[in-house]
């Protein structure tokens, strides 16, 4: 049976901007022993890696597939991952997920010290990779999803994310709600894109916001940016430029 989408117009604003190459989510910065952030364009791995704020850091990037493959962490790999989500209670570690119109989703549990990050397209939503981190956690660290704190960050909006009849019908497959494909809910104001025919508009947002109330994360502990990679030009777009091979960089770790 499909379940109804949430709104998510109770926990949804602008980012806090640091003055470096990243925002912050508000709930996550005032967290004393995690660090995080969605990376703006022209900011990256090179920053990473000489920024004072890194300092004892330890970078893990993996070869994003849009899968949905997770990685447990201990310590740093010895040769490079390839997946779409990372976890640890490790502290200097760094996991990082990049993007360019798909979502990120950081996850943090304060009351384990445990976090994640996961790089969520259409592919890899449909495959419930967010509802399998969170799952994971479980597994791993005792994480209960009552106690999760998630951001989603930026990502292409709903009103600019035209897809085609296949994925719409992959997500009803997976048992995703109709409404994930309905503009005007949430944070969307007006439709951007005109749909062409046999397209739907899909909100990613709302679709990995539905997997994670329907595991009991509370919808007060799910911050969505309000942010459409598609529309801001400080942001990067696979879409508004074709081919666009740099990625944003997303992070958490723990101090």
């Amino acid at each position: 049976m499909l379940l109804s989408l949430p709104r998510l117009s109770g926990n949804t604003g602008a980012m806090s901007q640091t003055g470096a190459g990243y925002s912050t989510a508000p709930r996550f910065a005032g967290l004393p022993w995690l660090v995080h952030g969605f990376g703006r364009a022209g900011w990256g791995e090179e920053d990473i890696r000489t920024e004072a704020e890194f300092d004892g850091f330890r970078p893990v990037i993996m070869r994003q597939l849009h899968s949905d493959i997770i990685h447990r962490l201990e310590d740093v790999p010895r040769e490079k991952l390839e997946g779409d989500a990372l976890m640890t209670d490790v502290p200097g570690l760094l996991l990082v997920a990049r993007t360019a119109d798909c979502l990120p989703v950081l996850l943090a549990d304060p009351a384990r010290r445990a976090v994640a990050a996961v790089h969520c397209g259409w592919r890899g939503t449909q495959k419930r990779i967010l509802e399998k981190t969170v799952r994971a956690m479980g597994r791993a660290y005792g994480s209960h999803p009552g106690d999760l704190l998630a951001a989603l960050g930026p990502c292409i909006g709903a009103s600019c994310y035209e897809v085609g009849p296949e994925v719409r019908e992959a997500f009803e497959k997976a048992g995703f709600p109709p409404d994930v494909f309905t503009p005007g809910r949430g944070h969307v104001r007006e439709v951007r894109v005109p749909c062409s025919s046999g397209k739907s508009l899909l909100d990613l947002r709302a679709a990995n916001a539905w997997l994670l109330e329907g595991l009991g994360v509370g919808p007060a502990d799910i911050w969505t940016a309000d942010a459409c990679t598609h529309c801001d030009p400080g942001l990067l777009s696979y879409r508004r430029h074709k081919g666009e091979p740099r990625r944003m960089y997303n992070f958490i770790g723990l101090r």
